[in-house]
């Protein structure tokens, strides 16, 4: 799969408002977004246009007006950020990554000890099934 074009600040708040309350038209994005900052109609729907050509927003029609709804789960946009620095900044691995956010004191090394807990667990109830 082709990567993917990282989000702006003004883009990722879009995508956020899409994620927590589902479809929505162009003014009900503008007015939850403007909240922080004054948005005119068209910057909108610029921002609206620009993330469907990166494809994480798609539009259907109610009537006449354009309806909103993100294309991609954010738990998969989050794991091709991840992906894509692993690649620009870890030359690709993730030990690398892990051992980084330990080291800047980003994740307690406990942390990433209970999450390998958790791992195995899971890969053992896989290999149950």
């Amino acid at each position: 799969m082709a990567s993917q074009k990282s989000l702006g600040d003004l883009e990722r708040q879009v995508m956020e408002f899409l994620w927590q309350h589902g479809p929505a038209t162009g003014e009900a994005v503008r007015a939850a977004v403007s909240k922080d900052r004054p948005l005119t109609d068209s910057t909108i729907r610029t921002v609206l246009r620009r993330l469907e050509a990166k494809q994480y927003v798609r539009h259907a029609m109610d009537g006449r007006q354009f309806v909103y709804s993100s294309a991609r789960e954010p738990g998969k946009v989050a794991a091709e950020a991840v992906r894509s620095v692993l690649r620009t900044f870890c030359r690709g691995s993730l030990e690398e990554l892990l051992t980084g956010l330990v080291d800047h004191r980003v994740v307690d090394s406990g942390e990433l000890r209970k999450l390998a807990e958790r791992i195995e667990a899971q890969e053992r109830k896989r290999r149950k099934s």
